[in-house]
């Protein structure tokens, strides 16, 4: 993700349903900054309010009524009142659909007097692509001529029409104003109603992203444990997740159409290669069908050609798709599908031999190892063409991502000094994949009978010993691999939270872990809620910058599943703790990330205030840490699932239904004295400690 001038969103009230959403303010209006209606990357209205004339609208409640719904209640000053309470009373609810925002005002006299006035809704938009939204313009900037037909306003340029209609009618209709008016006149005890329906075409048809299917491609988990936290977040999660659903139209006309996860609302609500691919994998104990979805929409636009302009490659999987170039400022210009990723192609191998662990049919995965081989060569090519033989990265272009892995933020790789490093970048963590997506290739390869399975192993302990000779060095507190290598070969000596990422991947032998395992633990990295991004020590340490000092969960998560597989259940434990901790902060819905302060400063992290809220692997990654505190893992080729409760008795006692393997359901309990009961689908062997 790339970051910007970006508006304030942490406040606002985020509804919703991929390809669309609506950002409001606590009160419900709509009324400029990044607030709007927006579908398929663009803003389809700026402002939506709603005013009694001579009155004043005093806000009571408003939030979240589920992903895509929301509802908010104002009284009415100054209206037909006889003491000092409130009688006439607004309640506003809303509901968002793919390229459809209906808003129902309400407005109800409670009082004993008979009261009359005028209600006006002004409704405005500038049709701004999303990233100059996310830049700081401004409604004025170039606002979009409403035109009245048939009783509703329409505004239409670059391809989009949106049209707001109301039910009934409004009493006058001013075009050039946006503006909508109705009089009331209520008795005691009566209520009045309208609604308000915006819809939001684009003229290529939304060929994508496209709206999701109604089936949700996985099982829907339900925890109940002696923490009630961790029971909302996952609940959570699972709804937000559930609302960034997306189709991808190329997918064959027959049968159920491929579906993958958004990346994030409000700023990436589009297919990115590497938030589709760890959000998949993450939820893999909910079933195979997500993670298919994501490998096929993938796999339809993996690199073919070289191509400096897109940054495509033969085998490449791609970084993110656009309905049209994202311009940020002056500094940047990406093309509507952009290959700038170090990370997505040996991710999409590792994601794919996953899935075939957790039991995506046979079938289905050989149908992909063409893709997985093409994949594996472009791994191959690239650390052939670098002098060290790692996997790099460099923009070529001069107007695309300075930096290529997940922290792709212009300072995101920068010297223990401050100073940032030079391109091209080998960072720690894209070796570890490459290494796992290497071992993982050359499983599938054998296993379906193709061959090279044996060089691809012999290719990737030459890569753990390049990256052991080269990669390490030593501060005060001990050896440490650095964040990445620049251009010269020199290692770029920042302690982030990188090293979580390298854990679990078998890229590191037992000793070496043990080392990460304590360095995480310090305070410098472990906030006390999360992994902060860069340590606290280094120079250009910021709690709120973007990849230099902030925490992202997913970050944290990745961290306690590979503590737990590299044999550090009590360090997974406590960071797990982190993230609960966190979650109450945000109502059970983990933001994409937020300051790196540390909880001796504050016992709650604050808002990093644009983050993306919901985002796919902020909220997948509860499901990772409940499988970490599980210990559980799936063979379904050998046959077998293992659990082996690490930290799951921290919540015990603890059941979870939904759990999908195999084919089949899952249910676990674990009891307050830690012992295990597990249903599974009778053809695997359930093995226990």
């Amino acid at each position: 993700m790339v970051e910007g001038l970006q508006p304030f969103v942490h406040d606002a009230v985020v509804s919703v349903c991929a390809p669309s959403l609506v950002v409001s303010h606590s009160d419900g209006q709509l009324d400029g900054g990044a607030d709007g209606f927006y579908h398929g990357d663009t803003r389809a209205l700026a402002r939506l309010t709603v005013a009694v004339d001579s009155s004043t609208l005093a806000p009571v409640s408003g939030g979240l009524e589920g992903a895509d719904q929301a509802g908010f209640r104002a009284v009415v000053r100054g209206l037909g009142e006889v003491t000092a309470d409130p009688v006439v009373a607004l309640h506003r609810r809303r509901t968002v659909s793919s390229g459809r925002l209906e808003e129902t005002f309400e407005i109800s006299n409670h009082g004993i007097r008979h009261v009359g006035f005028r209600l006006t809704v002004r409704a405005s938009t500038d049709l701004a692509p999303i990233e100059q939204v996310k830049s700081g313009r401004l409604l004025a900037d170039v606002p979009a001529e409403a035109q009245a037909e048939a009783g509703a306003l329409f505004w239409s340029r670059g391809g989009l029409t949106v049209r707001l209609l109301s039910t009934p009618a409004p009493d006058e209709l001013d075009a050039p104003a946006g503006q909508l008016s109705y009089e009331i006149h209520l008795a005691p005890g009566q209520s009045w109603s309208a609604r308000l329906s915006a819809t939001a075409t684009h003229d290529d048809g939304d060929h994508f992203p496209a709206a999701p299917a109604n089936r949700v491609p996985w099982s829907t988990p339900v925890l109940r444990s002696a923490d009630r936290r961790f029971d909302r977040w996952l609940a959570q999660s699972a709804a937000d997740l559930e609302r960034l659903r997306l189709a991808d139209p190329q997918s064959p006309q027959t049968g159920r159409p491929d579906q993958f996860l958004a990346a994030g609302a409000p700023w990436y609500l589009t297919l990115f290669g590497r938030d589709a691919i760890w959000a998949a994998r993450m939820l893999l104990p909910l079933g195979t069908d997500l993670a298919a979805g994501t490998l096929r929409t993938l796999a339809r636009r993996q690199g073919t050609v070289t191509d400096p302009t897109t940054e495509e490659q033969p085998g490449k999987i791609l970084h993110e798709v656009r309905r049209g170039a994202l311009q940020i400022a002056d500094r940047l210009t990406l093309p509507p599908i952009y290959y700038g990723t170090v990370d997505a192609t040996p991710l999409w191998i590792t994601l794919l031999h996953d899935a075939w662990r957790w039991g995506l049919d046979a079938q289905e995965v050989e149908q992909l190892l063409p893709h997985a081989e093409s994949a594996l060569a472009w791994m191959r090519d690239q650390t052939q063409a670098d002098t060290n033989g790692f996997l790099t990265y460099v923009d070529h272009t001069g107007r695309g991502l300075a930096n290529q892995g997940w922290k792709d933020s212009d300072d995101a790789i920068r010297r223990r000094d401050g100073h940032p490093a030079t391109a091209p970048i080998a960072l720690c963590e894209v070796q570890a994949y490459a290494y796992e997506a290497a071992l993982g290739g050359a499983a599938l390869l054998r296993a379906f009978g193709r061959p090279g399975a044996d060089e691809w192993e012999t290719w990737a302990e030459r890569l753990a010993d390049r990256f052991r000779d080269r990669f390490w060095v030593t501060d005060e507190h001990g050896p440490y691999p650095a964040v990445a290598l620049d251009g010269d070969g020199r290692p770029v000596e920042s302690v982030t939270s990188g090293f979580g990422h390298l854990l679990g991947t078998g890229l590191l032998n037992a000793e070496e872990s043990a080392l990460l395992a304590a360095r995480i633990a310090e305070p410098d990295l472990d906030a006390g809620h999360g992994l902060r991004t860069l340590s606290s020590n280094a120079v250009g340490f910021n709690p709120y910058g973007y990849h230099v000092g902030s925490i992202w969960p997913h970050d944290t998560a990745i961290a306690v599943h590979g503590l737990v597989k590299a044999g550090f259940p009590d360090a997974a434990a406590s960071l797990a703790a982190g993230l609960l901790t966190a979650s109450t902060a945000f109502d059970a819905r983990l933001p994409e990330l937020f300051a790196g302060h540390g909880s001796q400063q504050s016992p709650y992290p604050a808002p990093y205030p644009a983050s993306c809220r919901p985002q796919a692997w902020a909220a997948a990654s509860a499901i990772l840490v409940l499988q970490a505190a599980l210990g559980l893992n799936a063979d379904v080729p050998g046959g077998t699932v293992s659990i082996a409760p690490n930290f799951a008795s921290t919540y015990a006692p603890l059941t979870v239904k939904g759990l999908h393997v195999g084919g089949g359901q899952v249910n676990v309990t674990v009891t307050a004295d830690g012992t295990v009961d597990i249903n599974a689908p009778e053809k695997l062997t359930v093995i226990t400690p």
